[in-house]
């Protein structure tokens, strides 16, 4: 998939999965003002994948939904400052920083994605 200089760039860690992607990867999403789904979505395993980095773009494609509001559906984003708000949810991950923690419940940490992209 063709990255394109239109729109901005992240880095989307969330799918990634130890099922396809087991040592390091980066996954990089591009959108463009006024659409929803992004217009690229390119992976690079730097030679640690088991599978083809394009084949696994294509499944991470096919499982997660990309546009902005279901992501933050799915991550509760909007929820966590209602449900957390006593502990400073977000004032925690400011501080601490926000992957690999093991003292907050951080749904970006799940793997419950891995059976869907295993197959």
């Amino acid at each position: 998939m063709d990255p394109s200089p239109k729109g901005s760039r992240l880095d989307a860690d969330h799918p990634k999965s130890g099922v396809l992607i087991p040592c390091r990867s980066t996954i990089h999403l591009a959108y463009a003002i006024g659409q929803a789904q992004p217009i690229s979505l390119s992976v690079e395993t730097f030679g640690t994948g088991r599978l083809d980095d394009e084949l696994i773009a294509r499944r991470v494609a096919g499982v997660v939904d990309f546009r902005p509001a279901a992501i933050v559906h799915r991550l509760g984003l909007r929820a966590r400052p209602e449900t957390m708000r006593d502990d400073g949810f977000y004032r925690r991950l400011a501080t601490y920083g926000h992957f690999g923690r093991t003292d907050m419940f951080l749904p970006w940490e799940s793997s419950d994605l891995a059976e869907a992209l295993r197959s």
